[in-house]
C-alpha cells in the first residue's frame, strides 16, 4: 500500500480502486434499502442477516469503513498535491470551456458528501452499534423497518438526504468515468459504453435513495 501511494499515479490508481469498490457497495446498499418499500418483513430479514452475520460485521464492515476513509483522504491529498504543483494559474484559462464545473469541484462535492456520511452513520450505524454492543439488547428482527421508517418522519432530514444524493449524483457523474480511466480502462470501443453506464448509474442510484426517503416520509 505504501508503494502504491508513494507516487501521483499510484495514488490516483489506489483512489480509483477504492471508488470502484464503493460503486459496487452503493448498488448493494440500495438493493437492500429498496426492500423496505416492498414490505417490512423482507427488509427486516435482510437487515437481520447483515446485522448479525460475523463475516459482514467483522470483515466486510471494517473494509468498507477503510475504503470510505481512504477514498476521501486520498482525494484531499491529491487536491493539495495538485494545488502545490501549480502555484500560479495559467494566464489564459477558460475553465468553463476546458472542463465541467463538477470535475473542477470534486473536492467540494466530496466534502459535502463526507459530512452527509457522518449524518447517515449517526442516524443508523451508531444507533446499531449502541443497540448491540453498548446496551447489549437482544435480537429483535422486527425493529429494522421501524427504525428506518421513523428516521424519515421529519421533513428537514428528508430534504438533507435529497440534497446530498443530488450532489452524490453529480459527483458520480464525473467520478465513475474518471475511476475507470485511472485504471487504464480507456479504449475507443469501450469508453462510450463506460460513459453511458456512468451517466445512468449517477442518475439511478441517487434517484433510488431519494425515492426511499420520500416514500417513508409520505407513508408516515
Amino acid at each position: 500500500m505504501a508503494g502504491l501511494t508513494s507516487s501521483t499515479i499510484g495514488r490516483k490508481y489506489a483512489m480509483a480502486l477504492s471508488a470502484i469498490f464503493l460503486l459496487i457497495f452503493l448498488v448493494m446498499h440500495l438493493s437492500v434499502n429498496l426492500l423496505s418499500v416492498f414490505g417490512a418483513d423482507a427488509y427486516n430479514n435482510a437487515s437481520q442477516f447483515m446485522g448479525y452475520n460475523p463475516l459482514i460485521q467483522f470483515v466486510m464492515q471494517p473494509v468498507l469503513i477503510f475504503a470510505v476513509v481512504f477514498h476521501f483522504v486520498m482525494g484531499f491529498v491529491l487536491e493539495i498535491k495538485n494545488q502545490k504543483a501549480r502555484p500560479v494559474k495559467y494566464e489564459a484559462n477558460n475553465p468553463s470551456h476546458n472542463s465541467t464545473w463538477m470535475s473542477r469541484n470534486m473536492i467540494i462535492s466530496g466534502a459535502v458528501i463526507l459530512a452527509f456520511i457522518f449524518l447517515h452513520m449517526y442516524d443508523f450505524w451508531f444507533h446499531e452499534m449502541n443497540y448491540k454492543y453498548v446496551d447489549g439488547l437482544p435480537i429483535e428482527e422486527s425493529r429494522f423497518w421501524g427504525d428506518l421508517h421513523a428516521k424519515f418522519a421529519d421533513a428537514w432530514r428528508v430534504i438533507i438526504y435529497i440534497i446530498s444524493f443530488i450532489l452524490l449524483g453529480l459527483h458520480l457523474g464525473h467520478g465513475f468515468q474518471s475511476s475507470f480511466q485511472s485504471i487504464g480502462a480507456r479504449h475507443p470501443k469501450y469508453t462510450p459504453v463506460i460513459m453511458a453506464l456512468g451517466k445512468w448509474y449517477s442518475i439511478l442510484i441517487p434517484a433510488g435513495f431519494i425515492f426511499i426517503a420520500i416514500y417513508h416520509f409520505v407513508t408516515q
